[in-house]
């Protein structure tokens, strides 16, 4: 259900859209593709007296990093088809690279953000990294379901207790996983 139309008149400043999209490899690994588009919903000033017009990107950047079956990024690579400051900003994609060798599941952000923090990185570039975890995830909960194997079926879903639905005490874990799922504790609001 979308949000309710606005009870005022609003003007539109600038949409920011990040998409991923992700790919099993033939060669048994994985890619995700991340993409980030920003506009402005109004023509302005660029340094040189360049007018930049309402609707044309001012970042549009791409980030594509291959992972394996344990998370770990093997290849990670970045491009730019528009940025403020042209090529300034476009020189920092080829230290993105840099992202080979950690892992997805296991304190990437920290990492990223260590890597590329400040002038380090590309403000852009590394929040647009912070979304891939949970896309990882997302694209290989299905595999990852068929393939489970006896023992890894005993263990918790790595889901429950992540977010309000999944609450060990929440109705959700009771009819989706009712062997996890433990009573409310007295006065709670399940």
């Amino acid at each position: 259900m979308p949000l309710p139309d606005s009870e005022q008149n609003r003007e539109r400043l600038h949409t920011r859209t990040i998409r991923v999209d992700a790919f099993a490899r033939e060669d048994g690994l994985w890619d995700l593709e991340a993409e980030l588009i920003d506009i402005k919903g109004y023509d302005f000033p660029k340094h040189g007296g360049v007018i930049h017009k309402a609707g044309q990107p001012v970042h549009h950047m791409h980030l594509r990093v291959t992972f394996n079956q344990e998370f770990t990024i093997t290849a990670a690579q970045a491009a730019y088809d528009a940025a403020p400051y042209n090529e300034y900003c476009a020189s920092i994609a080829p230290n993105y690279g840099d992202l080979v060798g950690l892992n997805l599941l296991r304190g990437f952000r920290h990492a990223v953000k260590a890597r590329f923090g400040r002038t380090a990185g590309c403000t852009h570039m590394t929040e647009m990294s912070y979304v891939l975890p949970t896309v990882a995830v997302q694209s290989m909960a299905g595999r990852r379901r068929k393939e489970k194997s006896p023992e890894a079926q005993k263990k918790k879903p790595f889901q429950l207790g992540g977010c309000h639905a999944l609450r060990l005490d929440s109705p959700m874990t009771k009819k989706f996983y009712p062997e996890w799922y433990i009573e409310p504790e007295e006065g709670s609001d399940s």
